[in-house]
């Protein structure tokens, strides 16, 4: 009875804890806690729902690791960004791969780098967003400075992607974000490959596909196919492109920056500083170097050859015809005397781009040398840096195969008058693979930071450059291989000169040894460099940037000139175009059945250009100054002028060689076989040589007469006195020569009548530059002098420092005032009144040709009614 008390007493208590338990939990856990008890009813378990992360990163997605995770999943691509990245620097470099005839036939081929920026990522938690800034170099300021924080709150980075976070994992530790969009063509934020090449269009998305995106230890490339469309004229044209576009990583530990100094001409990337207690704002320019450090302090210190911890690697395209390959393997390793100078072994190394490294070809810690078919007659060597401190993260030479075309026509030009082997179309190997080194060695050289040096050929005496003794001791024809000094023109047949090419020189070597030397932490590096530069001092180791050729103020930093004499240079290279200009049918007559006259054409025309280099080369003296990068106490001046003897000799030899009828140039056999082809974008013309002289007559007095240079006269003069070549007497001279027949009363022919034209014609379009007359009808309009010219010169370095030198002597209300513009009238009111008194007694031609000039004047001067 007990007994069955208590069973029941205790069902009851079990059915009262079972109400209560019910009472105080949901019923999901009631079924749970139902489900322990052996007597319940047997349930499957219930699958718990996969995590949008697993669901991206599952077995159905290809994943590719690197310095982030790219997730493929069908057509769709993610990157898996860690979030220990977030606010680090990560560079974008784009690339072109692939490239349509239209582009290519500009010089826009596969290699080139046509887009770089610094980008950022934020992780925006409460809206769920990837933040992409783009990263503006932030100005320097020491961390306990008050005005921190001002730098900060002013110098705000722009916001130009936000991408929805697809998916985070339990730890955090990355965000997924689906990046299609970036890569397709529908945004262009991190790519705009059509505005940067100058086309101004946007990729049509429907046209546009990302083709593949890799992975790698520093950097996520994606590769993409784009199309636009460009409207000509009635028509539209496609234009497809392949890209690479590439996230790098940035050095966590940003390299130590090295300052310029403007006695050594590197590229650099600029910054400013700020501080609580400066004067002013400072502003940093960091010269682009390597990162080479030592592998062997100790060893290094103690004076001795070391390798770099990280090598120079440069790859060679496998496009490259393998003839050529080891000239350009020897011309970009030649660098390796320089880097020994400043104490690194093997600093700088080259292999060929294999099969296997093609696998990893779109990596972009590569460097290669591309090798693009292309008409294009031209190398570049641009390279790829931190903007923070100028490091060089990589380097992109590229090499377009039509090089070959200019090589061999300096070759032919430059040394045909010496060198026998130098006299046909089909150049021997050796010649044209010495040149092939050359211009690699060159190239490399601004991979490795160097800008041009024009003032290298300078240090040179013209009369040593026909010594074999002194060519074979200096190794070329010029300080620096970075100088546009070619093949030694100045040599002369019966010299005995073999070493006719350009070679690393004395200037190469310092300026590596200084951009490159290492010191450990804790050495006044500032000091050091200053030291090295004071032992460093004269012509073997000056430096000045290109200049253009037309307006050039200092005649020493020329492009494509030898020697420190440039009117001596120039006769001496004459002398061997004389001896050319007979041989150019030989030289170029292949014997081939049918053959034309198109190679002797081009023979001709180089020729042509060639004398027309050497005419610029001479005029820079004609109110030349000489400018100096100074240092405190160095004992030099800012400038100085040409001197006056050099000035009348430069303008005396322009008289005799241009504005007097060449006629070993212009009147021979050839002009009656063919004519000087150029080729435009409406076709090949055919130009007739009278026409090139006149041309080249209107420029040379159109420079000549420029009013910066005139200027420069006069204060030559005001600070010199009779110590100056004066402004008087350079229009004298001028005005004697070219009027040499009107004034001894004879009637000019035709090419002094063009002369005298031309004369008045700059004098015209010189004065009125600036409008210190009353407004007249004006003789010509505008466009007429906008037509398709042959610039005949250079183009000019466009990759200018900090420390350029730019003088400026008139402009504005100053140039209305100068005396450049009173000599320039009283000139015309000269030539006027010569001409009135010659009226009667000239032919019918000459009678006529005055009275237009006249009448030119008048108009000009406002003299007309």
């Amino acid at each position: 009875m007990l007994k069955n008390c208590f069973r029941h007493k205790g069902k009851s208590l079990f059915f009262i804890i079972c109400a209560g338990f019910m009472l105080s939990t949901t019923p999901v856990e009631m079924r749970a806690a139902f489900h322990i008890w052996p007597f319940s009813k047997k349930k499957k378990p219930v699958e718990k729902p996969i995590s949008t992360y697993k669901r991206l990163t599952g077995r159905d997605s290809v994943e590719m690791k690197g310095v982030f995770n790219v997730i493929k999943k069908g057509d769709t691509i993610y990157y898996e960004i860690p979030t220990k990245l977030m606010g680090r620097e990560f560079l974008v470099v784009n690339r072109l791969q692939q490239v349509p005839s239209e582009l290519n036939e500009s010089g826009v081929n596969k290699g080139i780098n046509y887009e770089n920026q610094t980008v950022r990522f934020e992780w925006n938690k409460r809206q769920k967003r990837l933040i992409v800034r783009q990263q503006r170099v932030t100005p320097e300021v020491p961390v306990y400075a008050a005005m921190a924080r001002s730098v900060k709150d002013n110098y705000i980075d722009p916001i130009i992607a936000s991408l929805k976070i697809e998916a985070v994992p339990s730890d955090s530790s990355t965000l997924i974000v689906k990046v299609n969009d970036l890569y397709n063509g529908k945004e262009n934020c991190l790519n705009d490959v059509f505005n940067n090449i100058n086309l101004g269009t946007s990729p049509t998305t429907d046209l546009s596909r990302i083709l593949d995106v890799k992975a790698f230890k520093n950097n996520v490339t994606a590769t993409s196919e784009l199309t636009t469309t460009v409207h000509e004229g009635n028509s539209k044209v496609n234009v497809t492109v392949v890209v690479s576009s590439s996230l790098s990583l940035l050095p966590q530990y940003p390299m130590q920056g090295r300052e310029e100094d403007a006695r050594v001409g590197f590229f650099t990337t600029s910054n400013l500083r700020y501080d609580d207690y400066q004067h002013k704002v400072e502003h940093k320019h960091y010269v682009t170097r390597w990162r080479l450090v030592p592998s062997d302090t100790a060893a290094y210190m103690r004076g001795e050859l070391v390798e770099p911890v990280q090598p120079i690697v440069f790859y060679i395209d496998q496009a490259v015809p393998k003839h050529l390959r080891p000239y350009i393997k020897k011309g970009m390793t030649d660098w390796n005397k320089a880097f020994e100078r400043a104490g690194f072994k093997d600093a700088v190394q080259v292999f060929d781009y294999t099969d296997s490294l093609a696998q990893v070809g779109d990596d972009m810690g590569y460097s290669v040398l591309t090798y693009d078919a292309s008409t294009k007659a031209n190398a570049m060597g641009p390279s790829v840096i931190d903007p923070r401190t100028g490091e060089i993260l990589e380097a992109d030479i590229i090499w377009w195969h039509n090089v070959q075309s200019l090589i061999s026509e300096w070759i032919m030009v430059q040394t045909g008058a010496q060198n026998p082997e130098a006299r046909s179309l089909r150049l021997p190997e050796a010649l044209i693979g010495d040149a092939v080194r050359f211009v690699a060695c060159h190239e490399v050289g601004h991979s490795l930071g160097l800008r041009h040096n024009m003032i290298a050929s300078n240090a040179y005496p013209t009369d040593s450059l026909r010594s074999a003794s002194f060519t074979a001791r200096m190794g070329g024809t010029s300080a620096s291989i970075m100088d546009y000094a070619r093949f030694n023109y100045v040599a002369q047949p019966g010299d005995g000169v073999k070493v006719m090419s350009p070679n690393i020189g004395p200037y190469d070597l310092m300026a590596i040894e200084w951009a490159y030397r290492w010191y450990p932490k804790g050495t006044n590096e500032k000091k050091k460099l200053d030291d090295f530069l004071k032992r460093h001092t004269g012509k073997l180791y000056k430096y000045m940037e290109a200049q253009s050729q037309r307006t050039a103020i200092d005649p020493r930093a020329l492009s494509e000139d030898l020697g420190d004499d440039a009117v001596k240079s120039a006769r001496y290279g004459i002398a061997n175009l004389k001896r050319i200009m007979p041989n150019i049918v030989k030289w170029t007559t292949t014997g081939e059945p049918g053959q034309d006259y198109d190679e002797a054409s081009n023979l001709y025309s180089a020729v042509i250009y060639q004398w027309s280099l050497y005419l610029y080369h001479v005029m820079a003296n004609v109110g030349g100054m000489y400018l100096e990068n100074l240092t405190v106490g160095d004992g030099q001046t800012s400038f100085h002028f040409v001197e006056k003897n050099k000035q009348r000799e430069a303008l005396q030899f322009l008289l005799d060689e241009v504005l007097t009828h060449p006629k070993w140039l212009f009147d021979t056999p050839l002009s009656k076989l063919t004519y000087i082809q150029r080729k435009t974008p409406l076709g090949v013309e055919e130009q007739q040589p009278n026409y090139m002289l006149k041309n080249q007559q209107n420029y040379i007095l159109w420079d000549l007469l420029n009013n910066e240079r005139i200027i420069r006269m006069y204060e030559n003069e005001y600070e010199n006195g009779k110590a100056a070549f004066t402004a008087a007497t350079f229009m004298d001279m001028l005005h004697r020569h070219i009027f040499k027949s009107t004034l001894s009363g004879k009637s000019p022919d035709l090419l002094e009548r063009n002369l005298q034209k031309s004369f008045i014609d700059a004098l015209i379009t010189a004065a009125a530059e600036n409008e210190g007359v009353k407004i007249n009808k004006k003789l010509y309009e505008d466009d007429m002098f906008a037509d398709a010219q042959w610039y005949l010169a250079c183009e000019r370095d466009n990759y200018l420092s900090s420390k350029s030198r730019n003088i400026l002597l008139t402009n504005g209300q100053v140039s209305r005032n100068s005396d450049a513009l009173s000599l320039k009238r009283g000139e015309m009111i000269r030539v006027m009144k010569l001409l009135k008194t010659r009226l009667s007694g000239a032919n019918l031609a000459a009678r006529l040709h005055y009275e237009d000039m006249i009448l030119r004047i008048q108009t000009a001067l406002g003299l007309t009614k």
